[in-house]
């Protein structure tokens, strides 16, 4: 069984994904690297050159490919995956899904100077877009979710343990 995590950007899904792969001595697919070297360009050469339209193309393709052949991995989504539900069934259909939270404060944080992040809309600030897409994405994550994970305190390596030991208290590992 796959261990999924989604959540919105800045939630640690990459370092905690990275984590749990450590500890577990599995595979780890990161789906945003997966489609980098599917298109040959950044996310944020996809989303300018292409549209937001043709990088969930290629993430939906990614998806497909990656749930159908991962057996007992880690899968570290991005944080617009749920927004096709197709993703959703075929992720949960290989694995439980994770949800990672963590305070709106702490995701500003964590991505206000990353600069390889596309604007989501253009016409709003930074926080305005940030705070806009949280809501709007919240209600999908929490519907996809196995169960859900506050990472706005702890180090990431604390969160995989809290994980694999909700995991193992389930009987999923």
């Amino acid at each position: 069984m796959n261990i999924v995590l989604i959540g919105y950007r800045g939630t640690g899904k990459s370092v905690i994904s990275n984590a749990l792969a450590d500890i577990l001595h599995c595979q780890r697919y990161g789906l945003d690297e997966k489609i980098t070297q599917q298109a040959g360009k950044s996310i944020r050469e996809i989303v300018e050159q292409e549209g937001w339209e043709r990088f969930r193309e290629i993430e939906r393709g990614v998806v497909e490919k990656v749930s159908s052949k991962a057996r007992n991995s880690i899968i570290d989504c991005g944080g617009g995956v749920v927004l096709d539900e197709r993703n959703v069934a075929d992720l949960r259909r290989s694995g439980k899904v994770v949800l990672l939270i963590s305070s709106f404060e702490k995701i500003i944080q964590r991505i206000s100077r990353d600069l390889r992040r596309p604007p989501l809309e253009a016409t709003l600030s930074f926080e305005e877009e940030q705070r806009k897409a949280l809501s709007e994405r919240d209600p999908k994550y929490r519907a996809a979710a196995d169960c859900v994970f506050e990472t706005t305190d702890l180090k990431p390596g604390q969160i995989a343990m809290k994980i694999i030991g909700h995991f193992k208290k389930k009987g999923w590992i």
